[in-house]
C-alpha cells in the first residue's frame, strides 16, 4: 500500500475510535510512523480529511461497480444491495461522528454533500432497468436519488443517529428497505 493509503486507513481507525476530535500524533502513533512523515503527504487536519472523504466515496463507487457486474444478482438485487453499498472494510466505521464536520470543516462537508449528489449514473441505469423489466414500479428517479441523498445528508447534518442508538449502517439498511419496500404491510 502506497503511503497516502496507508496514513488514511490509520485516519480511519482513528476516527473510529476519537471522531473528527483525532490528533495527527494519534494517527502517527496508530502507524508507528513520525507526524514528519505524514505532513510530507498532507498538509494539515484539513487536507486529510478531504483526502479521507475522496478515498471513501471512491471506495464506495468502486464496490458500486463490483454490484452492476455481478451476474449473479437479479435487477432488483442489484438495486438494493447498490442503493446501500458500503465497501466490507468500512461497515464498522462509526461515521455517526460526521454531523460534527459541518460546523467544524464546512467545506470538507462541502465535499461529502457533493460526492453524495453526483455518481448516481449506475444507479439511474439500474433503476431504469428495472421498471423496463417490470420488478420496479414506475417512480420519479429524480424523487428517489432525493429521498436517499437528503435521507444521508441528515445523517451527517444532525446527531439524529447518537441520539437514536442508530448506527450508521442499520440506519442506511432502513432507509433502503422503506426506498425499496415501502412501510406497508402486504
Amino acid at each position: 500500500m502506497e503511503l497516502k493509503e496507508t496514513i488514511l486507513e490509520g485516519t480511519l481507525e482513528v476516527f473510529n475510535k476519537k471522531g473528527i476530535k483525532f490528533t495527527m500524533e494519534d494517527i502517527a502513533k496508530v502507524l508507528s510512523i513520525s507526524k514528519k512523515t505524514i505532513y510530507t503527504v498532507f498538509e494539515d487536519k484539513e487536507s486529510m480529511f478531504m483526502a479521507m472523504v475522496d478515498y471513501l466515496f471512491d471506495s464506495i463507487k468502486e464496490s458500486e461497480e463490483q454490484v452492476l457486474r455481478d451476474g449473479n444478482l437479479s435487477t432488483l438485487e442489484k438495486t438494493r444491495k447498490i442503493l446501500g453499498v458500503m465497501p466490507e472494510s468500512y461497515k464498522n466505521v462509526d461515521f455517526r461522528q460526521l454531523y460534527l464536520l459541518r460546523e467544524k470543516y464546512p467545506a470538507i462537508y462541502a465535499r461529502v454533500e457533493e460526492r453524495l449528489e453526483t455518481g448516481w449514473e449506475g444507479t439511474i441505469a439500474l433503476l431504469e432497468q428495472g421498471m423496463r423489466e417490470g420488478v420496479i414500479r414506475k417512480v420519479s428517479i429524480p424523487i428517489v436519488k432525493m429521498m436517499l441523498e437528503a435521507s444521508l445528508e441528515q445523517f451527517f447534518q444532525r446527531d439524529i443517529l447518537i441520539r437514536n442508538d442508530l448506527g450508521y449502517m442499520e440506519a442506511l439498511e432502513e432507509v433502503v428497505n422503506v426506498i425499496m419496500d415501502g412501510i406497508s404491510v402486504e
